[in-house]
């Protein structure tokens, strides 16, 4: 976080909570003139990441619900709220994918290259196109 964030946060936010994530969330303190809605905010324990934060914040950041919803239920059926591991060595690799060995199982739709000097097929032409072109 830069200096200007961090004094700004300071003299005009007010902390509203804090996920599981460690990501905290702001608001203004007092209402700006030229403004209708407060400015809502969050900073990030480490490197800014904006998929780190989770579903319940982020309708709250982006002003669909007045109030944060981090107490809503959570069913035995959802699963925990994780950041986008891409370009990281958490993402998610096939398998065949080259940072994965580059070896995968053989499928019945795997493409064979043509090879020159490879056996030749011979065509069937139409007896009206073969006229055609000797003509």
């Amino acid at each position: 976080m830069d200096i200007g964030t961090r004094l700004f946060t300071y003299f005009k936010g007010r902390q509203i909570g804090v996920d599981s994530g460690g990501n905290r969330y702001f608001v203004e303190r007092r209402s700006r003139g030229d403004r209708v809605r407060l400015r809502r905010w969050v900073i990030y324990p480490g490197a800014s990441d904006a998929s780190s934060v989770p579903a319940e914040w982020h309708s709250w950041l982006h002003y669909t619900t007045d109030e944060p919803l981090p107490q809503t239920p959570h069913y035995v059926w959802q699963k925990p709220h994780l950041s986008n591991a891409t370009g990281t060595v958490a993402a998610y690799r096939p398998a065949g994918h080259d940072y994965s060995g580059g070896q995968r199982a053989a499928a019945d739709g795997d493409y064979e290259s043509w090879t020159p000097g490879g056996p030749q097929r011979s065509v069937d032409v139409p007896n009206e196109l073969a006229t055609a072109r000797r003509s």
